[in-house]
C-alpha cells in the first residue's frame, strides 16, 4: 500500500499489510529531475502538475510541466495486483530544440517496522540496486532506462541526526560526492538514472521497490522485474483494475461524474482492504500529528459498512476475507471490541473498562450489530450456504445472544455503550438501530437454518427494542427522536435532544420506516440545523463539534461539512423520493461530493466549511463506502421511478 501527498511525493508504504507497518513512518521519499544545470524535486513550483489515475484503475497518472527544464513528465505508479512490487513508470519529453541528457534522482527515506533505528542501506553490485533491510523486512530497488539496469550513480548516508537532513540534499547538483556503499542507523539513499534526450523526443524510464522478509526473496522479485518486464507488470496492473470494477450494478441514469466516482470509491474501497480481511479505516498518516496515533485500525462498524457496500456491487470474495477476519475476533462474551490491527491484534483505544468502581464494556456495540447485518446481506446476495456454515455458531447466535442479553433492564433497550462518534456513553440512537437491526438479520438466520426457537427469541427482543425506542426515544414536545437517553440505577431516564446525523440509524438499518412521520419530523429538523450555510455546504456530525473544529459560528455552520453525513441525507431523499423530479435532492448530493472530492477522486473524512479543503485523513474508506451506498439506493429508485412513469 503506497500513499502519496498533494506535491505527488510518496509519503507512506506499508507493508506486510494495508495499514501495517508504514515503512517510511509518514516521511517523504523524494523524486527530481536535474538538466542543463537546473534542478526541481516534483514538489517544487517549477512542475505544474495534474494528479489523477488511470482511466478506472489503480495505476496513477501524474501529468507534469516545467518551463524552466523545458520538460513534460508523465509518472505512473502502480502496485503489482499479485506481488509485493511497487512499479514507478517515468516518460520525459524533450522540448527543448538540442540534445540534452536528463538525470532522474529517486530518493527512499526507510522506517522500516516504522522507525528509523537500526535499518541498513548497501549497494548491491550483483545488480547495481539498493537494499535497505532490517530484520525480516527487506526493500530493493532498481531501476532501467535506455536498456541499461540499475543506478548510474548513487549516495547512501546519514539522515535525522548530527544535522544531515539526507542523501537527496546531495542530489540537488545533480552530481553526487564521494560515499559509502553501506550505511546503518537513521540512514537513507539517492539512486540516479541519466537519459539521453535527442529534440522533442521521449523517453522512458522504470523504478521499481520489491518488498520481502529475507534478502533471497527480494533478489528473486527483483529478477522477477528484469525478466517480464516493470512495463509489462504495470500494464497487467491497469488491465486487472479495469475488469476488477466492472460490475452488474446499473448507475447509468445517474450522471456522468457520478458513475465516475462510483468506479472510483469501488477502487479506493479495494485499497484499504487487507488481504488478511482487515477493512482499514485510514491509511493516511498525517492525522499523526493530530492525536499521537493513526486511523490504520479496522473498526468492525466501518468494515461492516464497507462490506455491505462491496456486497451490494457483487463483491463476494473479499468479504468473505472480512468475515473470517471478524470470526478470529470475536469475545467469549459475544463482542468485538473498540478496534483492531490488520494482523488481527487488539487496537488501541480510550474506552475504559471501569467507570464508578465497576467493570463496564469498552465497546460500540453497534460495532458487533453490523458485522451481523453484513454477514445476511452477503447470505441474503449470494445463497453461500457452505461458507455461513463455519460462521454460524460464532457471528450470528454468540453475538445475536450478546445483543439479546446485553440490555438496559428498566427500558429494555440495548445497554449503554459508546455513540458512533466515540465520545459519549449512553444509549445511542444510531447504536439502537443498528441492535434491532443485528437482532432482525439474526431471526431471519435462524429461520432459514431452522432453529425456529432462537429466531422467535431474537425477533422478540428487536421487537421489544422498536417499541421501547418509540416509547423512551421520541420526544413529543420537540416532535423528534433524541440522541441518546441515559437511564439511572433507579430507572430515572434522561434524554439528550441534540440533533445529530447519527440519528439515520434509526431507519438506515431497517427499524423505522423513512417514511414514518416521526422519522420525516427528525430528519427535516436535522437537516435544517446540521446544513452548513457556505458555499461548501454539506452536513455536520452535530452542533458545535469540536473535531478539528474550524468555526464557532455555530447559527451557520454547525461544525465542519462530514462526507458521511451529507450522503445519508442523499440516501434518505432517494428513499423518500416519489418521482423523478423529487430524486433530484438527493443526485445534487452526489454531484455535491463529486464536486468537493479531489481531483483523483479521493474522498475526505471532513471539509473545511470556507474553503472545501479536505479535513482529517484523506481518504477515508468510510466516505467512499457511504458513496457507494448512496448511489446504489438513488440508481435503484432511478430506475424504479422510470418504470413508473
Amino acid at each position: 500500500m503506497v500513499n502519496f501527498d498533494h506535491e505527488y511525493n510518496i509519503r507512506d508504504v506499508y507493508y506486510p499489510h494495508v495499514g501495517q507497518d508504514n515503512q517510511t513512518n509518514g516521511d517523504v521519499s523524494f523524486f527530481g529531475i536535474w538538466c542543463d544545470g537546473k534542478f526541481a524535486w516534483i514538489g517544487d513550483p517549477a512542475w505544474v502538475k495534474r494528479l489523477d489515475y488511470d482511466g478506472d484503475t489503480l495505476v496513477t497518472r501524474m501529468d507534469a510541466h516545467s518551463d524552466s527544464l523545458q520538460l513534460d513528465m508523465t509518472i505512473n505508479d502502480a502496485v503489482d495486483f499479485d506481488r509485493d512490487v511497487f512499479i514507478r513508470r517515468v516518460e520525459l519529453r524533450n522540448l527543448a530544440d538540442t540534445k540534452r541528457t536528463v538525470r532522474l534522482f529517486s530518493h527512499f527515506d526507510p522506517h522500516l517496522s516504522g522507525n528509523a533505528i537500526g535499518d541498513t542501506i548497501f549497494f548491491d553490485p550483483e545488480f547495481d540496486g539498493f537494499v535497505a533491510y532490517k530484520a525480516q523486512r527487506y526493500v530493493l530497488i532498481n531501476a532501467v532506462s535506455d536498456d541499461q539496469f540499475g543506478f548510474k550513480a548513487f549516495a547512501i548516508g546519514t539522515k535525522e541526526r548530527e544535522g544531515y537532513q539526507g542523501t537527496w540534499r546531495d542530489a540537488e547538483d545533480g552530481v553526487f560526492e564521494p560515499n559509502k556503499a553501506i550505511a546503518q542507523g537513521s540512514v537513507d539513499c539517492t539512486g540516479m538514472i541519466e537519459i539521453a534526450l535527442l529534440p522533442g523526443a521521449v523517453s522512458t524510464a522504470y523504478v521499481w521497490w520489491v518488498f520481502g522478509q529475507s534478502y533471497k526473496e527480494v533478489v528473486a522479485l527483483d529478477t522477477f522485474v528484469r525478466e517480464r518486464g516493470a512495463a509489462s507488470l504495470l500494464d497487467r496492473t491497469r488491465d486487472y483494475w479495469k475488469l476488477w470494477v466492472k460490475n452488474d450494478v446499473d448507475v447509468s441514469r445517474l450522471p456522468e461524474a457520478v458513475q465516475r466516482l462510483y468506479r472510483r470509491s469501488l477502487l479506493i474501497i479495494r485499497t484499504q482492504v487487507d488481504h488478511s480481511g482487515a477493512v482499514i479505516a485510514a491509511t493516511d498518516s498525517d492525522i499523526v500529528q493530530f492525536g499521537k496515533d493513526t486511523y490504520t485500525y479496522m473498526w468492525p462498524r466501518d468494515g461492516a459498512i464497507v462490506a455491505m457496500a462491496l456486497l451490494q456491487a457483487g463483491y463476494a470474495e473479499i468479504t468473505r476475507r472480512f468475515f473470517d477476519f471478524c470470526c478470529r475476533l470475536i469475545t467469549p462474551e459475544g463482542f468485538l471490541l473498540h478496534k483492531y490491527n490488520p494482523d488481527g491484534s487488539v487496537g488501541s483505544s480510550w474506552h475504559p473498562w471501569l467507570a464508578d468502581g465497576k467493570r463496564q464494556l469498552p465497546i460500540q456495540e453497534d460495532e458487533t450489530a453490523l458485522v451481523v447485518v453484513a454477514l445476511w446481506t452477503h447470505f441474503e446476495k449470494f445463497h453461500d450456504v457452505e461458507f455461513v456454515k463455519p460462521l454460524y455458531k460464532p457471528i450470528i447466535k454468540q453475538m445475536a445472544d450478546f445483543l439479546a442479553r446485553y440490555r438496559e433492564p428498566h427500558t429494555r433497550l440495548p445497554a449503554p455503550s459508546w455513540d458512533l462518534w466515540e465520545e459519549r456513553r449512553g444509549i445511542a440512537a444510531y447504536t439502537i438501530g443498528s441492535v434491532w437491526a443485528g437482532l432482525y438479520a439474526a431471526a431471519r438466520f435462524t429461520d432459514a437454518f431452522g432453529e425456529t426457537a432462537q429466531a422467535e427469541k431474537y425477533r422478540r427482543a428487536a421487537s421489544e427494542i422498536r417499541e421501547a425506542t418509540s416509547r423512551f426515544l421520541f420526544d413529543e414536545t420537540t416532535g423528534c427522536f433524541a440522541r441518546s437517553v441515559n437511564v439511572s440505577r433507579e430507572g430515572e431516564i434522561t434524554t439528550d435532544p441534540t440533533l445529530d446525523a447519527s440519528m439515520a440509524g434509526l431507519w438506515l438499518f431497517g427499524m423505522f420506516d423513512p417514511g414514518d412521520p416521526k422519522i420525516v419530523a427528525t430528519m427535516e429538523a436535522m437537516i435544517a440545523r446540521l446544513t452548513i450555510k457556505t458555499d461548501v455546504g454539506g452536513v455536520a456530525r452535530y452542533e458545535n463539534d469540536y473535531y478539528f473544529q474550524v468555526s464557532k459560528d455555530v447559527q451557520n455552520v454547525a461544525g465542519n461539512p462530514w462526507i458521511v453525513c451529507t450522503l445519508s441525507v442523499a440516501h434518505w431523499y432517494a428513499m423518500q423520493a416519489q418521482t423523478t423530479a423529487e430524486l433530484q435532492k438527493a443526485i445534487d448530493i452526489l454531484l455535491w461530493a463529486c464536486d468537493r472530492a479531489l481531483p483523483s477522486g479521493v474522498l475526505a473524512e471532513q471539509l473545511d466549511p470556507y474553503t472545501g479543503a479536505p479535513l482529517s485523513v484523506a481518504p477515508l474508506t468510510w466516505s467512499h463506502a457511504a458513496f457507494v451506498l448512496a448511489t446504489h439506493v438513488v440508481a435503484r429508485r432511478a430506475i424504479e421511478l422510470a418504470e413508473k412513469s
